[in-house]
């Protein structure tokens, strides 16, 4: 009996891992993104699909350990000093988006659906604390988590971790029955105020000694335990005192966020994180009841459009009342509009203690299921269609009048333009420094270094920086297709004039070439190369020979690139499609490795 239960378990592990390996590389491939791939597999072997499994808030339960570590992990990457940084971002925002998305959201359940007003702020709690782990999973794919916006909506998800309690209070004191159990709000702060305080003092004092010490024992299972470990009790104290699981997570991983061993421990967790993350959105899937749906059809499908439109709308403002741009605004509004997990748990508290019926209850959670099934598409179609539209028709700061005209132009003013513009000016030569980063121009002027804000991709900027009669332009922008664009331009403005480019890879070396730029330095080929002379170095080859071969591989890479540059063909995506590049590759190689054994076989 015992081994047919087993082999059960084992079929359903299997249908899971199945399911999520068809369905996300599909989503994916089609441009629907991995959260939208899980949620359609969790809904195809659900209870209201094939049936394969029954009961999907067990699986829910268990996968929320993913959210658990994914906000471990967000905590290894954000220092006390950072977090310090964004108390304004976290109970500042925070509270303005949460105010301004409660009221709307209780005024559309109260006379838009003909909720009671209590019956409206419990589904307006639903929606209010947002998805933690749809939210952080689109900024991850993204590559928004260290952005502006991104760190926003993180300080945004973190207060709303800490509103648990109080909401929970308030379900409570809405309850038309006499509840004995709940404690007085004042002990519940003050218990989960001192269960963070007990956190702070673990992490303080007991978790870089506890791993100093596994360390030494060289097992790295031991590794992994201990930071398993560390995360479900961290998350287990902040649950016992009615805290949000996913904060006592976070909180540990700040705590570690200085330790020396914080990638050691974000290597144990990933894997983890990344599975259980998978399995808790297989669970939203399944937990759609379809049967529900198609019986409260019309109701269900306006109520979630009229909520996401409120909390979207509500999200909106406060961006724009906090000073974003209404393009950031719009894209928060979007990100933000759906649901979040938290929002079953609001429910069944609510229908326990009678403030909602348990009719109100499932549709409450049909509702919020089909935001977090609809987000993944409203924000793909923000992304191809509303954020490009917004992104053209915003007006634009106007750009700083230019009243200095400088033989040297400089475009770009990030970390390799201020080192660039730095070794210039204390040479003795003046440069015009143009960027689009306000805060960058301002953050620069208060230290009294002069740059102009402008769009260098447009003719009239770099005609009022004088680019007809200028002698150099240095482009050093990060974004590719800007620098290709800015050298084209001043090519075609100033035939005679010097252009030095930053390029991101290979092929666009070859494009600025093609493009007009005179020199094209790649971003990571001095650094490689250099760090190629200090291992010839501590490998026991003489200082100046070393010396001798990284020039030499340098200067025959240089030679190898011009050749292949007048041979690149943008309609090959690889270099190895094009025999004439492969062949002139081959060749450098080989006559490369000659040089440098001559060098090598040379007597001193």
């Amino acid at each position: 009996m015992a081994a047919v239960e087993g082999a059960n378990q084992l079929v359903q592990v299997v249908i899971l891992l199945g399911a999520a390996i068809v369905a996300v590389p599909l989503f994916k491939r089609l441009g629907l993104g991995s959260v939208l791939g899980y949620l359609a597999a969790g809904l195809a072997i659900g209870p209201f699909g094939l049936q394969l499994f029954k009961d999907p808030n067990s699986i829910i339960h268990v996968a929320e350990l993913g959210v658990v570590m994914f906000l471990f992990i967000i905590g290894l990457e954000m220092k006390p000093s950072h977090l310090w940084g964004l108390r304004r971002q976290i109970f500042g925002l925070g509270a303005l988006q949460v105010t301004i998305c409660g009221v709307l959201l209780m005024l559309v359940g109260a006379y838009l659906l003909g909720f009671s007003w209590q019956t409206a702020f419990v589904i307006g709690a639903g929606f209010v604390l947002n998805s933690t782990a749809i939210i952080m999973q689109v900024l991850a794919e993204r590559g928004q988590m260290s952005s502006q916006s991104g760190q926003k909506m993180i300080s945004i998800l973190l207060f709303e971790d800490l509103l648990i309690v109080p909401l929970l209070a308030v379900v409570a004191f809405l309850s038309p029955i006499d509840t004995k159990t709940p404690e007085p709000l004042w002990q519940e702060l003050a218990v989960g105020s001192g269960s963070i305080v007990m956190l702070v003092v673990a992490g303080l004092w007991l978790l870089n000694p506890l791993f100093r010490i596994l360390a030494r024992t060289k097992l790295r299972e031991m590794m992994t335990a201990a930071a398993l470990l560390v995360v479900l009790g961290a998350a287990l104290l902040m649950e016992a005192s009615g805290l949000s699981a996913a904060m006592g997570a976070f909180i540990a991983g700040v705590l570690l966020s200085n330790s020396s061993f914080r990638h050691q421990l974000e290597a144990d967790i990933e894997p983890f994180r990344g599975l259980l993350l998978g399995l808790f959105f297989l669970g939203v899937g399944m937990s759609l009841d379809l049967s529900l749906v198609f019986h409260n059809f019309v109701f269900i499908l306006f109520s979630v459009f009229a909520l996401m439109f409120a909390n979207g709308l509500g999200i909106y403002l406060a961006a724009r009342m906090s000073r974003s741009s209404n393009v950031v605004a719009l894209e928060r509004a979007f990100i933000m509009a759906l649901g979040g997990e938290f929002a079953f748990v609001v429910f069944a508290a609510a229908a326990n203690q009678h403030v909602i019926t348990s009719q109100q209850q499932a549709n409450g959670v049909a509702i919020v299921v089909l935001s977090m099934v609809l987000s993944p598409l409203l924000i793909i179609i923000h992304k191809k269609y509303i954020e490009p539209y917004f992104a053209r028709t915003e007006v634009e700061r106007e750009h700083d009048h230019i009243d200095e005209k400088h033989p040297i132009i400089l475009v770009g003013f990030g970390r390799v333009g201020q080192v660039v513009n730095s070794m210039l000016t204390m040479s003795g030569y003046a440069v015009t420094v143009i960027d689009r980063d306000e805060e960058i121009i301002s953050g620069m002027r208060k230290l009294g270094i002069k740059a102009y804000y402008g769009n260098a991709e447009r003719p009239e900027i770099l005609h009022h920086a004088g680019v007809e009669n200028a002698e150099m332009l240095i482009v050093t922008s990060g974004k590719k297709e800007k620098a290709s664009h800015v050298v084209e331009l001043a090519r075609k403005m100033n035939p005679n004039i010097r252009i030095l480019a930053r390029a991101n890879d290979l092929f666009h070396v070859y494009e600025l070439y093609q493009m007009g730029a005179d020199r094209q330095v790649r971003e990571t080929f001095d650094s490689a190369v250099r760090m190629g002379r200090y291992a010839l170095e501590d490998l026991g080859i003489d200082e100046q020979k070393a010396g001798e071969i990284s020039h030499c591989y340098y200067q025959r890479d240089r030679h190898r690139t011009r050749l292949m540059a007048e041979v690149y063909d943008p309609s090959f995506k690889h270099k190895f499609q094009n025999k004439e590049m492969v062949k002139i590759s081959l060749e450098h190689d080989q006559e490369t490795m000659v040089e440098i054994q001559q060098i090598l076989q040379r007597e001193e």
